[in-house]
This record gives structure tokens, sequence and C-alpha cells, in this order.
């Protein structure tokens, strides 16, 4: 067996403790992994191709983008916030954490396209955390701002991660099972998923923590 081809893997660590664009640095590293694996350059273009294409849900995107585009042009954002600001008890970590509970939960019953970066996180949930923060805090300056953004997306990214394998019907239980099974290990969809649920846990858990944390450091007006 060969194990050149995980250096893929190590690009893609590497890629990202460097900041490089993630696109490029997972397109590199795929491309790297498939040419050490055997396959000639056609043949991964190929399968690149085919994988987009029986991927189809990606164009979805086209079709999600215009309207939330339109959506914001009519402050969607400006009555998120409005919202926020209307309730006194809400702060950032608490909003995240509901939005956390929310995103797990809904992705362990197979419903992961509901929200996500472009659906939810960009025009609701950041700027209702961003009001959070002000309500709470004042005006923020531009480092605590990319902050909570960056929380913001992080939260849904936890949440979708270690919920969508909860739900047995989805590609990546698929996925661990067949490669599980290649090296003899035989399990059934169903265990893999109730194996998930400690993972979730304590995602949720450490996220949550991580989550409080963030609006004691803001408390204390730290960056």
């Amino acid at each position: 067996m060969s194990y050149w081809p995980l250096l893929g893997i190590l690009l893609v660590v590497v890629g990202f403790a460097l900041r490089m664009n993630p696109m490029l640095v997972v397109t590199g590293s795929a491309i790297v992994t498939g040419l050490l694996g055997g396959m000639d350059l056609v043949k991964v273009i190929e399968t690149f191709g085919k994988a987009f294409n029986d991927n189809r849900i990606i164009a979805i995107v086209w079709i999600v983008l215009p309207v939330i585009g339109l959506l914001e042009r009519y402050g969607l954002q400006q009555q998120a916030a409005r919202v926020i600001r209307s309730i006194k008890a809400a702060t950032v970590g608490r909003l995240l954490l509901l939005y956390l509970a929310i995103r797990q939960a809904t992705a362990a019953l197979g419903l992961t396209t509901i929200a996500g970066h472009a659906q939810t996180v960009r025009p609701l949930v950041a700027p209702m955390a961003l009001a959070a923060a002000e309500e709470q805090h004042g005006v923020v300056d531009e480092q605590t701002t990319e902050k909570v953004k960056a929380y913001s997306a992080a939260t849904d990214n936890v949440g979708l991660f270690f919920g969508e394998d909860i739900f047995i019907a989805i590609g990546s239980i698929v996925l661990i099972q067949q490669t599980l099974a290649t090296y003899g290990y035989n399990l059934s969809p169903l265990h893999l998923a109730l194996w998930a649920i400690p993972s979730a846990i304590a995602a949720f858990l450490i996220h949550g923590t991580r989550l409080m944390l963030l609006d004691r450091k803001l408390k204390r007006g730290g960056k």
C-alpha cells in the first residue's frame, strides 16, 4: 500500500496554516492526491467534472444568492438587527448558542441546506450577533466586528459538521461506511450514526463554552 497520496492532507494543513485561499488549497491538494494515487491529470479533471455533475445541488447557489441580495437590498440585515436590539437579554454568545442548537438539530434530521453561510449567516446571524454586541457593549471596533463574524461562521460550520452525521441517509455516512468496509470493518449506517451522537454532544459543549467565553471577553472589552 502506498502512503504517498496522504501528502494531500499535509498540503491542506500547510495551506490553511499559511492562510492561503481555501479553494486553491483544497483543489491543489486534490490534484496532488490524484496524481500520487496513480491517476493522470486528465483523469483527475474528469473526476472533478463527474463530482460536480453528480452533485447538481451546487447550482442552487445561483438561485439563492440573487434572492439573498434582493432581501439585503430591501433591509433584511437592518430589520434583523432591530429585532435583536429589542431583546435586552440577547448577547452574542447566547444568540450564537441558540443558532448552534438549531443548526445541529436540523442537520441531524437531514435538513442540511435550510441554513448556511449564504442563506443565514451573512444576511441574518452575523448582523444579529453584531447588533447584540453593540447593544451590550456600545460601538465595537473593526477587530471585534471581524471576530463576531468569524464566530458566527464557525458556529454554522460546527453545527452542520457534527450534526449531519447523525442522519443515516447522508453522503458522509455512506462514505465512512464504504471506506471502513475496504479495511474489513463492516458497520451499518445506523451504527455509525449512533456513534456520531457523542461527538455531536461534545462539539456542542466545547463550542458552546467558547461562545460563553466570548461573551465574557467582550464584556471585559477584550479583543
